[in-house]
């Protein structure tokens, strides 16, 4: 237990710059308090003295606004920052070398008996705010983002940000699939950043951007058949020349005139097919 403590300590000044000395940590620091009374109450509910557990998790809450449940199971080198608001389920399980912030919580999404909080593997780190929930796995080396909320397990490694949380990933700066390349052309002619809709990005926007660049490649594809359709059809047609987006000013300008609608339904037929 003492060379636990001792372990708890040192990892507080790797992880906080503003820690000085050992007894400041020792006597300030709400992360400590919580922690030592929590390995003690976890001694008693392993022997059986449940109730004793439990009176001194309350005592901990009391003292430091952080509620561990007696039962939770914490590896070593566990480190609680600031602390106040952080909640910890019955079932849960932390590994070694993991990081918590204030106001989190590793809840549970069931009354059922059983595992129902989630399990942290080793140098895990949990942002400020952030709610992991349900008997789920926080796999190796995973940081989750403050304020997020995290209901699905998470590969090694991977970084959750968002409600409810999303794995992202470092944005690449080319395109490396066909169909990345594809939204990469069709944004760049309507004159904004691709990289902005990359489909690593886990945001709605994002997913409704991709999904119009890839209606309007459609909608772009299905107008050239046509047109070269008609031309089959009738030699006299003349195809309307589009100006070219990629010509267009950053705010929209053209250096053509544009046509409005209602001058262009006035126009007589022959006029409207000139270019």
């Amino acid at each position: 237990m003492f060379s636990h403590l001792r372990e708890d300590i040192r990892c507080v000044f790797d992880r906080d710059p503003a820690a000085h000395t050992t007894f400041e940590v020792i006597t300030t620091y709400p992360g400590v308090h919580a922690l030592m009374l929590h390995r003690f109450a976890h001694r008693l509910w392993k022997m059986n003295l449940r109730w004793l557990a439990r009176m001194s998790s309350a005592l901990g809450r009391w003292l430091t606004g952080i509620e561990i449940h007696p039962g939770a199971k914490i590896g070593r080198r566990f480190f609680i920052d600031h602390g106040m608001g952080v909640v910890i389920g019955e079932t849960a399980e932390i590994g070694d070398d993991c990081t918590l912030y204030h106001g989190v919580t590793l809840g549970g999404t069931s009354w059922k008996k059983g595992k129902r909080h989630p399990t942290l593997e080793n140098n895990v780190v949990v942002g400020a705010g952030a709610k992991v929930l349900g008997p789920i796995v926080l796999r190796e080396g995973v940081r989750v983002g403050s304020n997020a909320v995290v209901i699905k397990e998470v590969p090694p490694g991977a970084t959750v940000v968002g409600v409810p949380g999303q794995v992202v990933k470092a944005k690449v700066k080319q395109a490396t699939t066909s169909e990345d390349k594809r939204r990469h052309a069709t944004a760049k002619k309507l004159g904004f950043d691709a990289y902005g809709a990359t489909s690593d990005a886990p945001d709605p926007v994002a997913h409704a951007i991709n999904s119009l660049l890839d209606h309007v490649h459609v909608m772009d594809s299905k107008m050239t058949a046509m047109c070269e359709s008609i031309k089959q059809l009738d030699a006299g047609f003349k195809d309307v020349q589009l100006p070219d987006l990629d010509d267009c000013a950053i705010d929209g300008s053209s250096s053509e005139e544009p046509v409005h609608l209602d001058e262009a339904v006035d126009m007589p037929a022959d006029k409207r097919l000139d270019d």
